[in-house]
């Protein structure tokens, strides 16, 4: 096998990124400065290194702990819990959350054979702590798929046994978007989780 093909074969592994993407990616790559390729490969020489998740929340991090829970100034009462360490960035851009995050490694999908124990669910049990622990609210925070919300579901019969608050992050319409083009599951939970002016 050639190195380009090697490469295109490397490539197609990531998610999103099909045959002609690689290609094109490779080749792109190829044409360019080789010092660009060159800086590519050490980055990610350095991220096979030195980037591990974080043993309190499963974040990626090149620290014995992640940015998030070595910050003495989060909320400690509060955990978000997300499928993947990608969405904790999403909701960190957001500016509006300043708690913990946890992240589970995926969503319960029997059909591809992931049940509660692929997920990192005894790891946030064990955050919780006893009765009258530091945490007292869980945001499940994974997404609105068929999976996300079995995971969320399963999660909150988990959660039952502890004395935390449990809530789901709110569904609805997004902001600048139009009624005539959203979808009737959409309408359903916006009007289902509708709240005062």
């Amino acid at each position: 096998m050639s190195p380009i093909e090697n490469l295109t074969g490397e490539l197609r592994k990531l998610p999103g990124v099909g045959a002609k993407t690689a290609l094109r990616l490779a080749y792109h790559l190829v044409k360019g400065p080789k010092d660009n390729l060159r800086r590519l490969a050490r980055s990610l020489d350095l991220v096979a290194d030195r980037v591990h998740p974080c043993p309190t929340c499963g974040n990626y991090c090149d620290a014995d702990l992640c940015s998030i829970c070595g910050d003495p100034a989060r909320d400690q009462e509060v955990i978000c819990v997300v499928e993947e360490a990608y969405e904790v960035g999403a909701i960190e851009r957001a500016g509006r959350y300043g708690g913990l995050f946890h992240v589970l490694g995926g969503r319960l999908s029997p059909l591809d054979g992931i049940g509660p124990d692929e997920l990192a669910i005894g790891a946030l049990v064990k955050r919780l702590g006893g009765a009258g622990g530091p945490v007292k609210e869980v945001i499940l925070a994974t997404n609105a798929s068929v999976e996300g919300e079995a995971t969320a579901v399963y999660l909150e019969g988990v959660l039952r046994a502890y004395p935390v608050r449990v809530t789901r992050l709110a569904r609805g319409i997004p902001v600048g978007s139009d009624l005539e083009y959203i979808d009737g599951t959409t309408i359903a939970e916006a009007l289902a989780g509708r709240r005062e002016m």
